[in-house]
């Protein structure tokens, strides 16, 4: 029997899937292809009926504005309306939406993400200033853009990003195809008192299981991984002066809000973990 949780579109979406996937599997071809019909006849029933409600709401007006407005914001519904061609706001708003959500942690590094164009479904974005080639680039594509773009436009069919630099540590690249469900996703974790930081302190922090160290420069909070990229050693340890880091094992300095780079533009580069309205992603 199927549990409904909080947030019964995680857990509809992915029962449907693997009954669909089950269905695919039946080696009884007759009651394969009458499942798969009844399938597809209840999809069109649903649709029919979900395009009629749609019509009736945007024709009552001012309050009929409202009922859409609360319908495409709850999970569920949005989901269904996605699946039914039905959702009110096109794919090229949500995706340019979900970019500016990410924006202001890219800026923070220097960086930024522009969305080049969108065709056939496929998004295909630039990032810019610090982050292109940047050594983390991968990271912040990860951590930050995909789960964005997972939340506001998951109907997006494919994803091309220039200047992105694979890490050349930890799993084989998934590439960038969506949906992003495919591989694991990040979570973001709350730092209580990050937001109290004070300009020109920083302090290490423990997210759920990662060692982090979150630096105040100049009225932003800047995160990174608490290892040094040049020696490994803890980086709380070490001491902020203006914008460099310098850590206390090696002496090493990195300029944190140019993504972390080595001090001389030097191969070596810390690595950022994106951070928005006190929490970060990991």
């Amino acid at each position: 029997m199927l549990s409904i949780d909080q947030n019964p579109a995680d857990s509809l979406v992915g029962r449907v899937q693997v009954l669909s996937e089950q269905l695919d599997g039946l080696s009884d071809v007759h009651a394969r292809e009458l499942a798969q019909e009844l399938l597809s006849a209840v999809m069109i029933l649903y649709g029919d009926g979900l395009q009629r409600i749609m019509s009736a709401i945007e024709d009552s007006g001012p309050v009929g504005v409202q009922i859409c407005d609360a319908l495409v914001a709850d999970p569920a519904v949005g989901s269904l309306l996605l699946i039914h061609d039905l959702y009110p706001i096109d794919i090229e708003t949500r995706v340019a939406t979900a970019l500016a959500s990410v924006r202001p942690y890219m800026e923070s590094h220097g960086g930024n993400v522009e969305l080049v164009s969108l065709e056939d479904g496929v998004a295909h974005l630039k990032l810019e200033g610090s982050c292109s080639g940047c050594s983390a680039s991968q990271a912040t594509l990860e951590l930050a853009i995909k789960q964005a773009l997972d939340e506001h436009a998951p109907d997006l069919v494919g994803l091309e990003v220039e200047g992105v630099i694979e890490m050349a540590v930890g799993p084989e690249p998934t590439g960038f195809e969506l949906p992003l469900a495919e591989v694991i996703p990040p979570k973001w974790v709350p730092l209580d008192g990050a937001k109290d930081i004070s300009p020109g302190e920083f302090v290490a922090f423990d997210a759920d299981g990662t060692p982090l160290v979150v630096a105040n420069v100049a009225g932003t909070l800047l995160a990174y991984q608490d290892s040094c990229a040049a020696c490994g050693a803890a980086l709380h340890d070490g001491a902020l002066d203006g914008r460099m880091l310098r850590c206390k094992e090696c002496g090493m300095e990195f300029d944190l809000p140019r993504a972390g780079r080595a001090a001389g533009d030097g191969p070596l580069q810390l690595a950022p973990v994106p951070f928005l309205d006190g929490k970060v992603a990991v």
